[in-house]
């Protein structure tokens, strides 16, 4: 579905994205994660043809999507930063929209009036940050996309509305296979929505999964000894963090569960306990082994 291979994006000297290769299967909710400045918008923009790459290949739905008409009519970027025309009622919007894409679905658009129940004679730059966002995912959602890119989409709304978006955006990927990558840092929501998991640090993807696999392979560890730390201690496990609270050390470390299950109990500890981590948490301790700085973690 998207194919993104070794793809770069320079501004004045600045290469904010650096050799990223990412795989998108059709049907899936893709979370793009990452710190600060780690080049996540501008990779998304590219995939929307937005920006055109300094180099590298982006294909979706077999084409190169820069200035393709075609693709763009099929996918839908909805940015941070909302934008419509001054003056523009919703109505008038959905007009625009549905002269811009062939998919537009107006029984779709009158069902979801029922869901956001504004009306739809208000103009849109009078109404609130969150009311413009339901009116930007009521649009979006009518037209029918195949693929769904979304930047920071949840924010400024409120819990009941998150929640009724999220179920939107999971029915149209169970009964039309749309395809979405997110970008958010809103971890718990990233969670909650995606089945694939891409990390980014200063311009590249430090790691790609399957979120199951990723939560599957980071571990928390609480364990005592009557006698001290065993010398050969997780010796050859790789350890993300250690703290020592008294007599109970904590660790996050990468490994199959039942082999550092095992692992510990080869030194006969006095307390043991193996916790699962959230992604939030498993986002902080990978990257902090990057050398992000992270400074009194309360876990």
């Amino acid at each position: 579905m998207i194919n993104v291979t070794d793809l770069r994006k320079g501004f004045e000297g600045m290469e904010a994205v650096n050799g990223v290769t990412v795989h998108i299967k059709k049907g899936s909710i893709y979370g793009l994660l990452g710190s600060n400045g780690a080049g996540k918008t501008t990779l998304l923009k590219m995939l929307a043809g937005i920006y055109k790459p300094s180099s590298g290949d982006i294909q979706i739905l077999g084409q190169p999507v820069f200035e393709n008409e075609d693709i763009k009519k099929r996918m839908i970027f909805l940015a941070d930063s909302l934008y419509f025309y001054p003056n523009t009622t919703i109505q008038q919007a959905a007009s625009f929209y549905q002269s811009v894409y062939p998919s537009w679905n107006e029984g779709r658009y009158q069902t979801l009036k029922q869901v956001f129940q504004i009306d739809v004679t208000k103009k849109i730059h009078r109404l609130s940050k969150g009311m413009q966002r339901q009116v930007a995912f009521w649009l979006t959602l009518s037209t029918m996309p195949e693929i769904l890119i979304l930047d920071e989409p949840l924010d400024g709304l409120d819990a009941v509305m998150r929640q009724k978006i999220k179920n939107l955006l999971i029915q149209d990927v169970a009964e039309r296979e749309m395809t979405i990558l997110i970008s958010s840092h809103n971890l718990r929501e990233v969670e909650d929505l995606c089945d694939n998991v891409g990390i980014m640090h200063e311009g590249k993807i430090i790691i790609e999964k399957d979120l199951d696999d990723l939560k599957s392979d980071v571990h928390k560890i609480q364990v005592a000894f009557k006698q001290g730390i065993p010398a050969e201690f997780l010796q050859h496990v790789p350890v993300l963090y250690k703290e020592e609270r008294g007599s109970v050390l904590l660790y996050i470390v990468r490994g199959k569960e039942s082999e550092i299950h095992d692992h510990v109990q080869e030194h006969q500890p006095a307390i043991f306990d193996l916790l699962p981590l959230t992604l939030e948490e498993i986002f902080i301790y990978e990257m902090r082994d990057v050398g992000y700085e992270i400074e009194n973690i309360i876990v």
